[in-house]
């Protein structure tokens, strides 16, 4: 692969292929490449030779780890246009990939976090491999779930996808599959068959699946289960913590001790923006909403501190501001959720 395009979009037999080509950064997702891959998209939407479309990475070390956070960041500090222009297309390439018309196939080899989550939870076929790690890890760095959060992880079942939300905690394959993040596991070792197995045959996709289909493992997450059904199905974050508090297992107090180190501001939002994500019926409803919470938060003081602590001086200890869920009010976050300027409301493409 060459180093100097960050996406390499091609039509290998009936196929579209895009692949992710920005290994030195995880493959993080910037402008341009947004632009780079809904311009494929849009392209082979209208060409009656592309059957489907595969997603995939260049390199050993990971699917996609999310966005280009500092760029976020800097511009957060300042007077957030680039940042909401990223914002702004993003999330018309996840709703462009929501309602693609052709079969979609995304290859979750390793880490697979924030924007990665945006490009492959859309896609019919999901295939995860030992490597894979997946989460949503937002609340650890002020910023929210979005690329879609509001809408995918509302519809987990038993509050898995709010306690994702709220935790960041990470996953592998095999629970990957449990929570249907992943339709598929495939040992990275055989992808290079797979992959040509499909191109050579797209329309076979469920049958090659099939017949490439290994074992994940027992899902770890299997065993907490009732837990998060019965611990992270309070009205309200507080009603969550107090919840974990009182409980008397090391799993709820693992989960207790994860969330006082997140962002209060940010768990808020989570919480609200799945409440609304989940009653929406429309995908382009809710990134609207995650249009307007994303154009306001990163330029609040908790995705700047949470940028400065993980990932700029690595202390990892934010100061953030509110301190407390309590201090958290309903004004502050409905000022969030708030609607914009009718000049500046996100859009679908057309």
């Amino acid at each position: 692969m060459s180093d100097e395009a960050e996406v390499i979009t091609r039509i290998e037999g009936a196929v579209g292929r895009i692949t992710l080509n920005r290994p030195q950064a995880l493959h993080a997702l910037n402008t341009k490449m947004i632009g780079l891959i809904t311009q494929a998209l849009l392209v082979w939407r209208a060409d009656p030779g592309v059957e489907m479309v595969l997603i995939d990475h260049a390199g050993e070390r990971g699917f996609c780890a999310g966005g280009d956070i500092r760029m976020l960041a800097e511009s957060g500090a300042g007077d957030g246009r680039e940042a909401r222009e990223f914002f702004f297309n993003e999330y018309r390439l996840n709703s462009l990939l929501h309602d693609y018309p052709k079969p979609l196939v995304a290859i979750m080899d390793g880490i697979t976090m924030g924007g990665g989550v945006g490009l492959s939870r859309p896609c019919r076929y999901r295939v995860a491999t030992e490597r894979t790690t997946f989460a949503m890890p937002e609340t650890g760095i002020g910023l929210f779930p979005d690329v879609g959060g509001g809408w995918f992880l509302s519809r987990m079942s038993d509050h898995v996808g709010l306690w994702l939300a709220l935790t960041g905690a990470r996953i592998k394959a095999a629970d990957c599959e449990l929570t249907c993040i992943a339709t598929d596991y495939v040992e990275s070792a055989r992808l290079p068959d797979l992959k040509t197995a499909i191109i050579a045959d797209p329309a076979a996709v469920e049958t090659v699946l099939t017949q490439f289909e290994g074992d994940a493992g027992r899902p770890p997450l299997a065993a907490h289960q009732d837990e998060i059904a019965r611990l992270f199905a309070g009205d309200s974050v507080e009603a969550i913590v107090a919840s974990l508090k009182a409980a008397d297992s090391d799993w709820a107090r693992e989960q207790f001790a994860v969330l006082a180190t997140k962002s209060p501001q940010t768990m808020k939002v989570a919480f609200r923006q799945l409440k609304l994500g989940g009653a929406m019926t429309r995908f382009a409803d809710n990134m609207a909403m995650e249009y307007r919470i994303g154009a306001r938060v990163v330029q609040r003081h908790d995705f700047l501190e949470g940028v400065r602590a993980v990932i700029v001086d690595k202390d990892n200890a934010p100061k953030w501001d509110p301190p407390t869920l309590e201090s958290v009010t309903e004004a502050l976050i409905g000022s969030i959720f708030a609607p914009l300027p009718s000049t500046e409301e996100w859009t679908p493409l057309p």
